[in-house]
């Protein structure tokens, strides 16, 4: 961990941001008295579980089948 001033963070925080992504923390002063604490976030990648709507949800057997004229011609704006 090391101390830089909030002059120098406000120019190089691009730099710093890349510092704490690799675990390390930054202590920003002013004046040499410390003030705030940059560090990383650890973000959680949510747990995909596959099937979990298995059941829930039905898709009717004609879903592909084609649409009637009259439908049809509604979408194409044609009535």
């Amino acid at each position: 961990m090391h101390t830089v001033n909030i002059h120098e963070a406000k120019t190089h925080l691009s730099k710093l941001l890349e510092e704490v992504s690799q675990g390390k923390d930054v202590v920003i002063a002013k004046s040499g008295k410390p003030m705030a604490k940059l560090t990383g976030l650890t973000v959680a990648k949510p747990v995909r579980k596959p099937g979990f709507l298995k059941g829930k949800i039905k898709i009717a057997d004609n879903f592909d089948a084609p649409l009637s004229d009259e439908l049809l011609d509604a979408f194409e704006g044609k009535s």
